[in-house]
């Protein structure tokens, strides 16, 4: 099993998908498991529901992430009874990549199954903001919109920045994923990252 975490719009799901068609593996999204209020932009195929939009444009940086840290504290469990599931049907089996901000550094790290191996992506918060304006169309956006991306992406940085102090305290395995390379180039990373751990993100020989 391959976990990997990361921020939102940090291109997890891209790279997932990748490193499970390179592998042959099940792609899996902790996203499916149960959802937190998501992108509060509209785009051509949806609409921003009313909740979305008040949770954004009700709740300050600082309740905006204590929101989101609750709610993968009260998801883990089941993240951790999938993954523990995945790892006990052995050898022969097919393997799993399982991607979400969900996979917080603190909880992955006391994981104590065979054959898990974990990566964290990250990008230079200008990089993230780039991509949310675009996904967004932020110029284009009316001012009411404009806010709600605005603390869409505040408690997006805030997040990483909490998770990039976790994952080096701990001395887990994270990638720069902001330097321009492809999905396919940053799948080769997360797998020969993954080949190299010994244990759930730790890597055998330093980062």
């Amino acid at each position: 099993m391959v976990l990997i975490g990361g921020t939102s719009n940090v291109g997890k799901s891209t790279v997932a998908h990748v490193v499970a068609e390179k592998l042959g593996f099940e792609c899996l999204s902790t996203d499916a498991l149960a959802r937190h209020p998501g992108r509060p932009w509209r785009t051509p195929e949806w609409e921003v529901p009313a909740h979305v939009a008040e949770h954004y444009g009700s709740l300050t940086v600082d309740e905006l992430i204590a929101s989101v840290l609750g709610h993968y504290d009260r998801l883990w469990p089941r993240i951790e009874e999938l993954i523990a599931t995945h790892a006990a049907v052995g050898r022969g089996r097919t393997g799993v990549v399982l991607e979400g901000s969900a996979l917080r550094p603190v909880r992955v790290a006391t994981l104590q199954v065979p054959r898990t191996a974990a990566v964290w992506l990250t990008a230079d918060d200008s990089v993230v903001r780039a991509r949310v304006h675009a996904a967004g169309r932020y110029e284009a956006a009316t001012d009411q919109e404009q806010v709600l991306m605005d603390r869409f992406l505040a408690r997006t940085e805030r997040y990483q920045t909490l998770m990039i102090e976790a994952v080096d305290r701990l001395g887990l395995h994270r990638i720069d994923a902001g330097r321009g390379q492809s999905a396919g180039e940053l799948a080769d990373m997360v797998i020969a990252a993954a080949d190299a751990q010994t244990a759930a993100g730790r890597p055998s020989t330093g980062q």
